[in-house]
């Protein structure tokens, strides 16, 4: 398609598997937000061992199976991804229940790698197979009056034992403005190294947006919805001075309880060089112009 987003990476520059989520390095509490930068190709680690799939996936998070790093994958296994459907309402010209196989078959499954940075934790990139969400969005057919893009995760009790506790006002919801939202770096994953997402991370599908990852990362969306107004937000429902409704990666405004200023790359240990977190995590010159004219202080 014309509208797809050209990447300058190659495959030389994927960190290795052993960097993805497996961050048994990292110390307890060091919240990840990264993102993917195409502006520095070269800077990706070099000379890691690759670890196992299962080593990869056994550091998550995913509150609605725990709040452990280690309960997405011991618990997320019991959650059912076939049938998965996807519903999308709201001001489209075609709302309905659409088939996560009926999708797949219409869209263009195809590679993309993103550099990730992580405010006070660790940079790496990663392989995420997926579509573009305006493609989504465009099959339902978004309608003049739309203006922001709403997701929900799947909320299943008896599947999910984490939302017995009320850490967050279940079911988790996340939202873009309609622009964030059909940008063709904003993807839709449903796969990881040629791989399907396993559950823990996210299956069978979850929302990747490169300048704003970790912030709106939803998983296992079950629901997409287009309307008029700013939605609710899980965590900025829950703590609106930490998260705001943009939330971009942005190294000039910190977070409350870390900054956003710099970060380490991964494989360098936990002492390793702190380097300077670049605005959008490297994609200014793709997305700067969606928030022209914001006081990005502000609006956070």
């Amino acid at each position: 398609m014309a509208h797809r987003w050209t990447n300058t990476l190659t495959h030389a520059d994927i960190t290795p598997e052993a960097a993805f989520l497996n961050r048994r390095q990292v110390m307890a509490g060091l919240a990840g937000i990264g993102l993917a930068g195409m502006a520095t190709p070269g800077a990706a680690q070099e000379a890691l061992e690759p670890n196992t799939w299962e080593e990869i996936t056994s550091y998550n998070n995913f509150y609605e199976f725990g709040t452990r790093k280690d309960d997405p994958a011991k618990y997320a296994g019991a959650l059912t991804t076939e049938p998965w459907s996807i519903k999308i309402d709201g001001l489209v010209d075609r709302p309905g229940d659409y088939d996560f196989k009926d999708i797949m078959s219409e869209m263009t499954v195809e590679e993309r790698i993103y550099r990730f940075r992580c405010v006070e934790a660790w940079s790496m990139v990663i392989p995420w197979n997926g579509f573009e969400l305006a493609d989504l969005l465009n099959m339902a057919g978004v309608q003049e009056g739309a203006k922001y893009v709403a997701f929900q995760t799947a909320l299943r009790p008896d599947e999910m034992p984490g939302v017995q506790f009320p850490v967050l006002d279940w079911p988790y919801r996340e939202g873009l403005r309609l622009d964030e939202a059909m940008h063709p770096l904003t993807i839709m994953a449903t796969g990881i190294y040629d791989r399907p997402i396993p559950n823990q991370n996210g299956a069978p599908l979850r929302l990747v947006v490169p300048w704003k990852y970790g912030f709106k990362s939803i998983k296992s969306i079950v629901r997409v919805t287009l309307t008029d107004q700013e939605p609710a937000t899980s965590w900025n429902m829950s703590i609106p001075s930490e998260y705001g409704f943009y939330s971009n990666v942005n190294p000039k405004v910190n977070h409350p309880r870390w900054s956003q200023a710099s970060e380490r790359r991964v494989g360098g240990g936990l002492f390793a060089k702190r380097v300077p977190t670049l605005m959008f995590n490297g994609y200014e010159e793709e997305v700067a112009g969606l928030y022209e004219g914001m006081d990005l202080a502000k609006y956070y």
